[in-house]
């Protein structure tokens, strides 16, 4: 059934989002840009690299991941929660969750779960109060 939820995820946001099944989706807080597809992967904004025509230092003929998340908070009619996480701090990307079902890990909190050592994450900011 894990396999079967996996599949229908990736056959309806592969094509539309380029979704990298990373099983931890953040595609509602960038704009409905995936960052895994970021040559480096970075989930809380753009590298130092990014070129003055706004392309990527590692693949000069992609726009910048995170530039076009930008764009798309600003310019796309999202709910405004979703515009609101654009500026929240993701936890670092398990790469154990790499081809699971973000849906099944999303229900499951299992999206949340931090390596051991990390604190302050979103949530626990939010927990206690702390405006980020």
């Amino acid at each position: 059934m894990t396999t079967f939820i996996a599949t229908i995820e990736h056959v309806v946001k592969g094509p539309v989002w380029g979704c990298q099944d990373c099983g931890q989706c953040v595609l509602h807080s960038t704009g409905m840009t995936c960052p895994m597809n970021c040559p480096k992967t970075l989930r809380n904004g753009p590298c130092g690299g990014v070129r003055e025509n706004g392309h990527c230092e590692v693949k000069p003929e992609m726009k910048c991941v995170w530039l076009k998340a930008y764009d798309r908070t600003q310019d796309w009619p999202l709910p405004s929660t979703w515009k609101d996480e654009y500026n929240h701090l993701r936890p670092p990307v398990d790469n154990r969750l790499k081809g699971t079902s973000s849906w099944k890990n999303f229900f499951t909190k299992r999206d949340r779960w931090t390596p051991a050592g990390w604190k302050n994450t979103t949530e626990e900011v939010a927990a206690q109060g702390v405006d980020h």
